[in-house]
């Protein structure tokens, strides 16, 4: 039986460290959230996530496929057609990162008078 080492985050050697960097960014967060609702292609995924360029869409579908949450889908068809999904791993962060988004959108204008009050002082 393989034993595995105890993970902590808090630890400065933990590989578990990249995997929060890689989740908590918010590219990576609005993908997932966006791939929740079943495969899309690129242009799709682009056209959903507004403001993401496609150069930054690239490396993090390619980050979160290298971490076995997205799997890329290609079809041998002119054009050549091709689909990105969550993986089931993937599937497991759409309830957090969609608790996140709607929590974001819940408390903005909390934050936003924080951040008036807190610029005010300055």
């Amino acid at each position: 039986m393989t034993q595995h080492p105890d993970f902590d985050l808090m630890t400065a050697t933990c590989p578990s460290r990249t995997s929060l960097a890689r989740i908590a960014n918010k590219w990576t967060a609005m993908v997932v959230i966006a791939l929740s609702g079943g495969r899309m292609r690129f242009r799709d995924l682009r056209t959903t996530v507004d403001g993401i360029s496609a150069k930054v869409l690239t490396d993090t579908l390619r980050d979160l496929e290298r971490d076995g949450i997205v799997t890329r889908h290609v079809y041998a068809e002119v054009p050549p057609r091709v689909e990105y999904e969550l993986t089931a791993l993937g599937r497991t962060l759409h309830t957090p990162l969609e608790a996140l988004g709607r929590w974001a959108e819940q408390y903005i204008e909390e934050v936003l008078a924080a951040r008036d009050e807190y610029d005010t002082r300055r």
